[in-house]
């Protein structure tokens, strides 16, 4: 059943993706830190007031950017991963999509995985946003199960186990630990690459990048 929106919840949708436009220009200029809602009003035309009808804080529009910002990676990641064939190859591309969103999302992807916000503490909204890449990267490893298991300090096997039942997956512990450090090596070599850090070793860091990519692909076992 298709639900037709009002004129006026048409209007509201509109200004408010103009809001967040505006805002995103804004995170190039003067980071996450410097994000003012006045400011946003401002260069929209808009009375201070009136933007506080759409986002009540600074805070507020800030979750929407970090949820459309993890929605956006994920949508990357997933869209990168062919369904079918050699997993590995799979794996490979999710890896190569998800670093293809973030060079061309450098202050997008600072928002998220860039240097905390003073002042802001990130909602339960941001959960679920936050685990798309993590989950396109599990379903690669359905039927895919490392050994060692016993290898796995009891602490880490009671987190492993309580991230399995939110994310909704079967694996043992030490596939759950080694595909977090996979997410950690992903993330890191992104965050390297986009900030700098290889300027004199890797750069560009193309190849060490899908070097990474397959090495890590090993260690979870495929």
């Amino acid at each position: 059943m298709t639900v037709t929106r009002t004129a006026r919840e048409r209007a509201r949708a509109e200004l408010t993706q103009e809001i967040k436009d505006e805002a995103r220009r804004q995170l190039a200029e003067v980071g996450a830190h410097g994000l003012s809602l006045r400011a946003v009003a401002r260069e929209l035309g808009m009375v201070s007031s009136a933007i506080y009808r759409y986002f009540p804080s600074r805070d507020r529009l800030l979750t929407d950017l970090i949820v459309d910002a993890y929605n956006a990676i994920g949508e990357a990641a997933e869209q990168a991963d062919p369904g079918e064939g050699d997993p590995r190859d799979r794996w490979l591309a999710i890896w190569q999509g998800t670093r293809a969103w973030a060079r061309a999302h450098p202050h997008e992807y600072a928002l998220i995985y860039g240097s905390p916000i003073p002042g802001y503490a990130a909602p339960q909204d941001t959960v679920v946003p936050a685990s798309r890449v993590a989950l396109a990267l599990v379903k690669v490893l359905t039927n895919t199960e490392v050994r060692a298991e016993s290898d796995v300090p009891p602490e880490l096997r009671a987190q492993a186990e309580t991230l399995t039942k939110v994310l909704g997956i079967i694996a043992g512990p030490e596939t759950v630990a080694r595909l977090l450090m996979a997410w950690t090596q992903l993330f890191g070599a992104i965050s390297f690459d986009l900030f700098g850090q290889y300027v004199g070793s890797v750069d560009p860091a193309d190849a060490f990048f899908a070097h990474s990519a397959r090495r890590m692909a090993e260690f979870v076992g495929l």
